[in-house]
């Protein structure tokens, strides 16, 4: 299976194939044991042996790791939800009105926002099932839902427009 893992700004390829492991090209023989009764994991890659513990943060595919005592935020998504996340968010201007549409066909499950709310960046607006998996589309950019123009059941097709988000002009500090 393919990943695309971004870590401190830097965004890898990797791929997951039985007891190998390719980064940026390069495969390497890999092996993930737990240690009982911890969260601690033991990843040994080629011949390197590393002790992580992988903690879920908020977002999906997000986490904190500690890898050999160093620290590392990290995104890890499948190949097709970080399509869809860079989709939803090519599609957003800070300068204009953001509109969130549906990236393929499928069907509207859930919808998290209503006309008038204040939206931040990366917040879940939209759940669509889409080839049998469900999907959250978030806010690309900060603002206030203008509209929501599908409800749950909907079925849309892909480019169809679901929510449009609108700029809020910054206001001083009270």
């Amino acid at each position: 299976m393919k990943y695309i893992v971004d870590i401190g700004g830097e965004r890898h390829e990797v791929t997951v194939d039985g007891g190998t492991v390719s980064v940026g090209g390069a495969a390497f023989p890999a092996h993930l044991e737990q240690l009982d009764g911890t969260p601690v994991l033991l990843v040994s890659v080629g011949t390197s042996v590393h002790r992580i513990i992988a903690r879920r943060s908020d977002g999906r595919g997000a986490y904190a790791l500690s890898v050999d005592g160093f620290a590392f935020a990290a995104e890890a998504l499948d190949e097709r939800t970080r399509a869809i996340r860079d989709i939803t968010a090519a599609s957003a201007g800070v300068a204009r009105a953001a509109h969130v549409s549906a990236p393929m066909p499928g069907l509207i499950v859930k919808v998290n926002v209503a006309p008038g709310d204040v939206v931040k960046a990366g917040q879940g607006l939209i759940v669509m099932e889409a080839m049998k998996m469900e999907n959250e589309l978030r806010a690309s950019a900060p603002g206030r839902v203008k509209s929501v123009v599908v409800a749950p059941g909907t079925a849309v097709e892909k480019g169809a427009l679901l929510v449009e988000i609108e700029p809020i002009a910054d206001q001083p500090a009270a």
